[in-house]
């Protein structure tokens, strides 16, 4: 097992990464000062298949755990079961000390983490990630959030969890569809800072498709890496954090005119790179050839790069969103492999690349 620390001025805490390591958790728990009530929040597909293994390791540190289920789906990170989950938590006589364990995806990380981060005014989270996507982005860093109808993650808050806990193996259970829309994410960190981890990629893409451990192992860890440094500097998305928005301003708009019923997020990503490096190229902060790079590598990972959504409401839908400040629309913008910049886009590029892309899918 390896960690990764993140260090914060406040609240810092441990990745600890690993391969078979669910079993483990209540041990790497019992150093804390917890309640022995454990409230473990998951949904029903990964009940079945760690839920008992993640109880069991609970009970054997001296915790109770307590069960809550979530139906799968992004409808569901909503107002509506956040409520339920106060009142289970309630019931069982949760109190300041109990931790709140997220086992699942992005889904079930960012609702229990809100629920953790309003409970009581703030009661321990644990999150411990099951898919690709949550393991190298959404459990680490502290946002945790919830949809409106207006906007994805719009009623949420920035608290840190208590620790992090990934077993890499986890992900192998995982539909296809699943693993290769949260590679956009991994892309994205090459693309935004590193770019020599962009190379290892495009030379190791197949074998991370095939799931090969080690592979596995080292994209898992230098992506919490990166993301720990991004979020150490700028733990409230004041600077440098909007970097790592990079593909997410049209992203999430994509989501949300969707009904988040077309797109995996990970996809919406992918489209949203794709639109945000053509804007890249007009500003010419990266040239040609590097954003031909950024689609090889996301059409080699299986990943959608248009969209047939009318560019007028992805637009509109923009302006929604937690980056535009002052009705200014900002962006995550490549300049160079490696390297990223957030500044503001004046409209007719962001609709001359969005009708570009969707010439293209017609």
């Amino acid at each position: 097992m390896e960690t990764v620390p993140v260090r914060l001025q406040q609240s810092s805490y441990p990745i600890h990464i690993g391969s078979q390591i669910l079993s483990r958790l209540g041990e790497l728990l019992s150093p804390f000062p917890l309640s022995r009530k454990a409230f473990l929040f998951t949904d029903p597909t990964v009940n079945d298949l760690f839920g008992r293994e993640a109880q069991q390791a609970l009970r054997q540190a001296g915790f109770s755990p307590f069960l809550f289920l979530v139906p799968p789906g992004e409808r569901n990170k909503s107002l509506a079961w956040v409520r339920r989950a106060y009142d289970f938590l309630i019931q069982e006589g949760a109190d300041r000390k109990s931790p709140v364990v997220a086992l699942g995806g992005g889904v079930i990380g960012d609702l229990a983490g809100f629920v953790a981060a309003t409970f009581m005014r703030g009661v321990p989270l644990v999150q411990v990630p099951t898919s690709l996507l949550a393991q190298i982005d959404s459990s680490v860093g502290g946002k945790v959030a919830v949809n409106h109808p207006g906007g994805k993650n719009l009623i949420g808050a920035f608290y840190q969890p208590l620790l992090v806990m990934i077993d890499v193996t986890l992900v192998e259970t995982l539909p296809e569809r699943d693993f290769r829309a949260a590679l956009a994410e991994v892309i994205k960190y090459g693309l935004i800072y590193d770019s020599s981890f962009f190379s290892y990629l495009e030379q190791n893409l197949d074998r991370l498709l095939e799931l090969d451990r080690e592979v596995l192992s080292f994209v898992v860890k230098r992506c919490c890496e990166i993301k720990a440094a991004v979020v150490g500097r700028d733990e409230r998305e004041e600077g440098i954090r909007a970097i790592l928005n990079y593909g997410h301003t049209v992203g999430h708009a994509l989501e949300a005119a969707t009904n988040f019923r077309i797109y995996r997020h990970g996809e919406a990503v992918a489209i949203g790179m794709e639109a945000e490096g053509r804007i890249a190229e007009y500003l010419g902060l990266w040239g040609g050839e590097q954003r031909r790079r950024q689609q090889g590598i996301l059409m080699s990972a299986g990943l959608p790069l248009s969209t047939q959504a009318r560019p007028e409401r992805l637009l509109r839908l923009m302006y929604r969103d937690k980056k535009v400040r002052d009705g200014r629309t900002f962006f995550a913008l490549t300049r160079g492999i490696g390297d990223a910049i957030v500044q503001e886009i004046e409209e007719g590029l962001i609709l001359r690349a969005l009708r570009e892309m969707r010439r293209k899918s017609a």
